[in-house]
């Protein structure tokens, strides 16, 4: 049988639904808890996947921290719809959203390595060369996404262990 689910722009209604498809991965630890509060802060950044029944299956969040520089967040999908392309459609679609924003650089906090290693991310071994005037800005940020990428002391280990991941765009 044929997966068939569709993408979409997050809606304020969907808030629900992706907090309640985070919701099992953020007990096992897999992605960060938000508040309520906080997806709806960040609904123009997410992407949904919906079955034929328009139920949320899946959700992604693109965000930028720099001019040349975003991270995928909160990428997840239904225990139901693993394995069958979900992620995979989200993912590309959220690179294809960065590069129309101009972003040359994604980053992600990931246990899901050969997932995004499929997708042309790379384990960062080190912090990215970043220029000073732009580390010193990137400082003031509270975002903890910024901070992960800064590989920053306040957050290492990192807050799940996860493996710290990059694509060049």
């Amino acid at each position: 049988m044929v997966s068939e689910f569709t993408t979409r722009p997050a809606r304020t209604g969907d808030v629900a639904a992706i907090k309640e498809l985070v919701a099992p991965f953020a007990e096992d630890r897999v992605l960060m808890a938000k508040e309520t509060v906080a997806y709806f802060e960040g609904v123009q950044e997410f992407r949904v996947a919906v079955d034929a029944d328009k139920c949320v299956i899946g959700c992604g969040a693109l965000h930028v921290m720099w001019e040349d520089l975003a991270e995928v967040r909160t990428l997840a999908a239904a225990p139901d719809w693993l394995g069958r392309g979900v992620g995979h459609v989200l993912l590309e679609e959220l690179l294809t959203g960065a590069r129309a924003l101009g972003v040359s650089r994604v980053f992600c906090l990931t246990f899901e390595v050969d997932f995004f290693r499929r997708h042309g991310f790379e384990v960062m071994e080190n912090q990215s060369a970043i220029d000073p005037v732009i580390y010193s800005e990137l400082l003031r940020s509270h975002d903890e996404g910024v901070a992960e990428f800064l590989d920053l002391a306040r957050v290492k280990p990192n807050t799940l262990g996860n493996t710290r991941m990059i694509c060049t765009l």
